[in-house]
């Protein structure tokens, strides 16, 4: 019985369809985000997320008071619903219940809208009655509500009050985006509540997006490193389990093609989460610079365990025992470590796309594959 070579090309079918698979299952997160004109919220949008989606140009006009906002390669949708002066309101409130049913009726989840950011200036210390109900809208409608309290200073007394006028928001959070310089004060106030606006939208987003929302988020956030870490440790948990599945089946050498599969899956996934273009070249490209020649190391042990199966009664089930405990193993070793080395060229490259030929190196130093 021969080794199962890593140039297979049942084994690169495989490899293929894991990238392709882990690509087209990142799927998508559509955010509304409403509020008058003024308010500050393409800065909110480009301090939180990724891409600077808010200044490729004007969005994509989906009604007369909304356009959306997305790119290529980016799965996060922004829908910025204008038109809540008074002027506009009505016509306004019209075309998003339209779009909300439109939406809502879908059978793709990725259509949906997730979430909603309802922006509010902090310094107006109001409310209008068009913001009440287009928050109680929302919510009846399913959509968890996030009031966004913009341009807003350190222990802003108008967050309770708005809690207070806002009932049906899940949460009211004060943020300011860039650092401003208040004259009164002589002094520039930094950006503050991004963080928590970032934590309180994960927690609303389903766990089919979750994958989406992390990818979209900006590394230039301490939180939002949290929420890719902590996604693509889950990603880990799943792969090792799988891992251990396939590698437990008593059919010799059967755990080869599926033991690599579900690493390059896995890869995909993680490098995802940290923020990859959804484009399966790039993807295909980390994938391939960071597990390098650790195919062939991996279908060699796989084989090793695989020759165990071949001894009658105990033999098959002391193989199969060996196989899903070290793949298992394995797989959670290079999942953890490839996070690590991701974590940190985030944290030390705040916002800046991956570096594949970087993260491949760093991950060779750290583990050997």
């Amino acid at each position: 019985m021969s080794a199962i070579r890593p140039d297979h090309p049942d084994l690169q079918d495989a490899i293929a369809d894991a990238i392709s698979t882990a690509t087209r299952g990142a799927g998508r997160v559509n955010i509304l985000v409403a509020g008058k004109t003024g308010v500050g919220k393409s800065t909110l949008i480009n301090a939180v997320f990724r891409g600077e989606l808010a200044r490729t140009g004007s969005g994509r006009p989906v009604t007369q008071t909304t356009q959306e906002f997305t790119r290529p390669g980016h799965p996060l949708t922004i829908i910025d619903t204008r038109g809540l002066e008074v002027a506009d309101y009505e016509r306004s409130r019209a075309q998003l219940a339209e779009l909300i049913q439109e939406r809502s009726a879908s059978d793709d989840q990725d259509r949906h809208l997730h979430v909603a950011w309802l922006c509010i200036q902090d310094s107006s210390h109001r409310v209008e009655n068009a913001e009440v109900e287009l928050c109680d809208m929302l919510d009846k409608a399913g959509i968890p509500v996030v009031a966004v309290l913009t341009k807003a200073r350190k222990n802003s007394p108008f967050v309770e009050e708005a809690r207070k006028l806002l009932p049906r928001a899940r949460q009211v959070v004060a943020v300011r985006a860039l650092p401003e310089w208040i004259e009164e004060l002589d002094a520039e106030l930094p950006p503050m509540g991004l963080d928590t606006l970032i934590e309180v939208t994960a927690q609303h987003i389903p766990e089919a997006q979750q994958r989406a929302y992390a990818n979209a988020l900006s590394t230039r956030n301490k939180k939002a490193l949290e929420v890719k870490k902590k996604r693509a440790e889950i990603e880990v948990n799943v792969a090792a389990g799988l891992a251990a599945s396939a590698a437990a089946a008593p059919i010799p050498f059967s755990d080869a093609f599926a033991l690599v599969p579900i690493q390059v899956g896995m890869i995909a996934k993680i490098g995802i989460t940290f923020g990859m273009e959804l484009d399966t070249t790039a993807i295909t490209t980390l994938v391939t610079s960071t597990l390098g020649a650790s195919a062939a190391t991996l279908i060699g042990r796989s084989v090793v365990s695989g020759l165990l199966k071949f001894i009658p009664g105990a033999g098959s089930a002391v193989g199969g025992t060996i196989a899903a405990t070290t793949a298992g193993a394995i797989t959670k070793l290079l999942g953890n470590a490839y996070i690590a080395v991701l974590h940190d060229f985030c944290l030390k490259n705040p916002g800046k796309d991956i570096d594949i030929a970087m993260i491949a190196q760093a991950l060779k130093q750290r583990v050997s594959l």
